[in-house]
């Protein structure tokens, strides 16, 4: 579906913002309008994935879960293989995993160990950029493959949290930054 006329303004403008969830103080971005749409969700997709053309990308890397959704389309755009990001213990193979730090506690997330071969051209994605911590433990643990990481990029991005800055010196692209 030719989607080529969606802008980040459009796309933002069906981005839901529910207050208080999931729990008080908290304004979650809700991308289920969206996806709901196909000609945003298309459009979303063809805005993540405009710098890259097909061959130019081994495989996308997706973080766990909504993260899939877009990381499974590009991927089949870009005529890629898809690489899920995984909370520990949800993946049933070896796993490489990263431990990171939460606001109040820590998580580890984890990749098969046979995921990524040493070289490999990856783009991360994933619905949203907040603290960086997820973000930069999928980093960590691409890295962990010895392959390359071509860029970042984050159907949104909650720029007041600086999550940016704890991505390394690796080209971050956001569709819609709040």
């Amino acid at each position: 579906m030719p989607s080529a006329r969606v802008t980040p303004r459009q796309i933002a403008a069906a981005i839901r913002n529910v207050p208080d969830f999931p729990k008080p103080g908290i304004q979650f971005k809700d991308i289920t309008p969206v996806l709901a749409d196909p000609r945003l969700f298309a459009g979303a997709v063809d805005l993540l994935t405009d710098k890259f053309k097909p061959g130019a990308v081994d495989a996308v890397v997706g973080i766990d879960a909504r993260g899939f959704i877009f990381a499974a389309a590009a991927a089949l755009k870009l005529q890629a293989g898809f690489v899920p990001v995984r909370k520990k213990g949800k993946l049933p193979y070896r796993t490489h995993e990263q431990d990171y730090a939460l606001e109040y506690g820590s998580a580890t997330i984890a990749m098969h160990v046979d995921a990524l071969r040493p070289g490999a051209r990856v783009l991360l994605i994933d619905d949203l950029l907040a603290t960086g911590g997820t973000a930069a433990a999928a980093i960590a643990l691409v890295n962990k493959f010895g392959a390359q990481i071509l860029e970042a990029a984050f159907l949104i991005e909650l720029k007041f949290l600086n999550g940016r800055g704890k991505l390394q010196d690796l080209p971050v692209r956001s569709i819609v930054v709040f």
